[in-house]
């Protein structure tokens, strides 16, 4: 008989999950930290060693064990972040800044008019990361981090959405 973690995992041995824990948790910790926020790493984590214990019956012991704890990481993660919402503000939860007299000036109104529906022809995506800049005053880093992105998809989002925006204003206004 094998006396690999494998085979005592796959066999349904109680004492593996805990050895396969100990032995692999700090490299699949990490690796979450990459794919969700820091303050959800370890209930993520317990949810993966959960379901390694649940699903010990279908992992092959001649395959590679890290590969198969990635792979239900990844998943698990993905899980996580489509569950949460990232929280936005819509736009017209924003009010109007009033001019140097206090009054809004009706061109003022205009402009702002044209701007909200040019921003509602965009693709959502791109929509969202220029209202959080531009009506939520976050910086590129705050808004990658309040979607959960990658900074480079912010940026890319917002290029794109104000290139977009720069072609329909025009359009718009007639």
């Amino acid at each position: 008989m094998d006396d690999s973690l494998e085979s005592r995992l796959a066999a349904g041995d109680a004492g593996a999950v805990g050895e396969c824990y100990r032995a692999h948790a700090p490299a699949v910790r990490s690796f979450l930290r990459r794919l969700v926020p820091h303050e959800d790493v370890d209930d993520v984590l317990q949810v993966v060693f959960t379901e390694v214990w649940r699903s010990r019956h279908r992992f092959d012991p001649t395959r590679s064990l890290p590969a198969w704890l990635f792979g239900i990481a990844r998943k698990r993660a993905v899980d996580h972040l489509r569950a949460r919402r990232p929280q936005t503000l819509p736009l017209d939860a924003v009010a109007d800044p009033a001019g140097a007299d206090g009054r809004v000036a009706g061109e003022e109104l205009a402009d702002r008019d044209r701007i909200r529906r040019a921003l509602d022809e965009l693709p959502a995506v791109q929509r969202q990361a220029i209202e959080l800049a531009y009506y939520g005053d976050l910086t590129q880093r705050e808004i990658a981090d309040r979607l959960r992105v990658p900074l480079g998809t912010v940026k890319a989002r917002t290029a794109r959405g104000l290139h977009r925006l720069a072609a329909l204003l025009p359009r718009v206004a007639a």
